[in-house]
């Protein structure tokens, strides 16, 4: 016997009630379409989607190797290489942190912050949709997903 919720009542657990459902299969299309979009950007200055997202993260902020894993949710390994081609190609370059002079920070060259931009300029899929949205919806949507990640809102 089963003790979910609405077991044996006939109604659907709030897990897999057709309105849930629903919602999950179109977040899964956005996240999907956000995807294809950033990979076609990428692509368009001869990056990986990866390298892309590294490049993106740092034109907001320099920040050391192990930091970028955290925010990207992947290995220190994985970041080093993805830092090594970027710098290779004079995108993204190494320098000491100025508070801590034992650590290395990864930083966007004046190239790789043009690059960073472009990429995020052409990026429209997420923001087009949004425009059509009015300002108070915008907030109760960021609310609603603050809300889904545990967040303030």
């Amino acid at each position: 016997m089963s003790s979910s919720p609405g077991a044996g009542s006939g109604t659907p657990s709030p897990r897999t009630d057709p309105l849930t459902l629903e919602v999950v299969e179109l977040i899964g299309t956005v996240v999907g379409r956000y995807h294809e979009e950033y990979e076609e950007a990428a692509a368009g200055h001869s990056l990986t989607g990866a390298q892309a997202r590294v490049l993106g993260l740092l034109s907001l902020k320099p920040m050391p190797m192990r930091r970028i894993a955290q925010k990207l949710k992947c290995e220190p390994s994985n970041i080093t290489g993805i830092v090594d081609r970027l710098e290779a190609r004079g995108l993204v370059e190494r320098r000491l942190d100025p508070a801590d002079r034992r650590v290395k920070l990864a930083a966007p060259t004046a190239e790789g912050k043009v690059v960073a931009r472009s990429l995020r300029d052409s990026l429209n899929f997420a923001r087009e949709p949004l425009g059509r949205l009015s300002h108070e919806e915008r907030v109760t949507l960021r609310g609603l997903l603050r809300s889904m990640l545990g967040e303030e809102a």
